[in-house]
C-alpha cells in the first residue's frame, strides 16, 4: 500500500511538471528574481521555462559560456559544447535535477551535434553541485580563483570590470574558483569523462530556491503567456 501511495505521488509530480522554451522576458524575470547574479547573460542563449501545475517557476538557460575554450580539454569544438549558466527557480516541489534533466533532453533534441554540457557550481555563494550530483554529472576539478572588483553596487569578475572606468580604484578580493560539472550526452564522451573523475565535494546546496528570499516572489505566467516570443 505504501508504496501505491508513493508511485501515485511521484506520478501526479511528473504530470504537473512541464519544462518547454520561454521567451525572452519570462526568462529575464527569472533570472532577476530568482537566480543570486541578477544577471541574465549576453549572447545567445537557449532558453527553457519551467511550469508546475501551469504556473510559471523559473527558468534554466543554456549558452556557449564566457570562455570560447569551454570544450578544448575534451577536444570539444563550439559547436559540440555548452554551458549550463543559469537556474534560476523560485519555491517548487519537483527536485532540480529531475527539471535540469528536462532540459537537457529537450536541448539535445534541437542540437544533434551537442556532446557535452559544462555547468559551475560557485563555494563563494555555499554551491558545491548538488544538483548535479544528484544528476549523475561528472565532477572534473576546480577552476582557478580569481580577481573581482566591487563596482556600481556588486562584484564582477576581471573580464567584465577590465574596461570600466572604476576599476582602478574599486575595491577588490580573490574568489575561489567555481566547482566544474560536465554532463555527456553520449556514451563515448561518458567513457572518456570518466577518466578524468573526480570525487564530489560534499553537497551544500538546497532544493527550494535558487537564492535566498526567493519563495515569496512568485509570478503566475500562463504556459501561453511566457511561451510568447520564444
Amino acid at each position: 500500500m505504501a508504496c501505491s501511495r508513493w508511485l501515485a505521488e511521484s506520478l501526479k509530480l511528473v504530470s504537473s511538471l512541464q519544462v518547454a522554451p520561454c521567451s525572452h522576458e519570462a526568462a529575464k524575470y527569472a533570472v532577476e528574481n530568482w537566480h543570486y547574479s541578477r544577471i541574465l547573460p549576453t549572447g545567445k542563449i537557449v532558453k527553457f521555462g519551467v511550469w508546475e501545475s501551469k504556473k510559471f517557476i523559473g527558468s534554466v538557460l543554456f549558452s556557449r559560456g564566457a570562455s570560447p575554450n569551454l570544450g578544448r580539454a575534451l577536444e570539444l569544438d563550439q559547436t559540440e559544447v555548452c554551458e549550463l549558466t543559469r537556474v534560476a527557480l523560485t519555491s517548487h516541489v519537483a527536485p532540480v535535477s529531475q527539471i535540469v534533466a528536462q532540459a537537457m533532453r529537450l536541448l539535445k533534441e534541437s542540437n544533434s551535434g551537442l556532446r557535452a554540457v559544462v555547468s559551475f557550481a560557485d563555494p563563494k555563494e555555499g554551491h558545491k553541485g548538488g544538483i548535479y550530483q544528484a544528476g549523475n554529472w561528472i565532477f572534473t576539478g576546480q577552476s582557478n580563483p580569481v580577481i573581482e572588483y566591487f563596482i556600481d553596487g556588486r562584484w564582477r569578475h576581471t573580464r567584465g570590470a577590465y574596461h570600466h572606468p572604476a576599476r582602478p580604484t574599486a575595491q577588490k578580493r580573490e574568489a575561489p574558483g567555481k566547482f566544474r560539472y560536465i554532463y555527456p550526452l553520449d556514451k563515448a564522451m561518458r567513457r572518456k569523462l570518466n577518466k578524468l573523475a573526480l570525487d564530489f565535494p560534499n553537497a551544500v546546496e538546497g532544493l527550494v530556491a535558487s537564492r535566498p528570499g526567493s519563495a515569496g516572489e512568485v509570478q503566475v505566467q500562463s504556459l501561453a503567456t511566457a511561451r510568447k516570443g520564444a
